[in-house]
């Protein structure tokens, strides 16, 4: 996509593939739970909290395919992922990310919940 205003199309943009490995939210934690160190299967099922081994298993796939998560095996019973060298290149906007939520969730949450009320009261009008 180019940066100026023209004829360059949404579907040239190279910000789709980012939204592509970002918009699965338990991607985007797997990757901040690696962020620090490596870790075991069962670790980060802990660490991120009511996501299923299966859906973890699927999610780490995934990011493996992207080159982001390596898979490390000492031996059948203990296999660690940790980020590679790209999927680091992710922590930083992952962090401005949880920085906007942080200082701004509280906004949307409060449009959320005017724009329920407001919906209820305009049904039952």
């Amino acid at each position: 996509m180019q940066n100026v205003d023209g004829a360059a199309s949404l579907a040239d943009c190279p910000t789709r593939l980012a939204v592509e490995i970002i918009s699965d939210k338990w991607a985007v934690l797997a990757l901040f739970g690696l962020s620090r160190k490596p870790r075991r299967h069962g670790e980060l099922v802990d660490l991120i909290g009511g996501v299923s081994r299966k859906v973890l298993t699927q999610t780490l796939r995934r990011l493996q395919r992207y080159g982001l998560v390596d898979r490390h095996a000492d031996g059948p019973r203990r296999v660690e992922y940790r980020l590679t060298d790209l999927g680091r290149t992710l922590i930083e906007p992952i962090e401005v990310l949880t920085d906007w939520s942080r200082e701004y969730g509280g906004d949307v949450a409060d449009f959320q919940e005017a724009a329920e009320a407001a919906a209820s009261e305009g049904a039952g009008a």
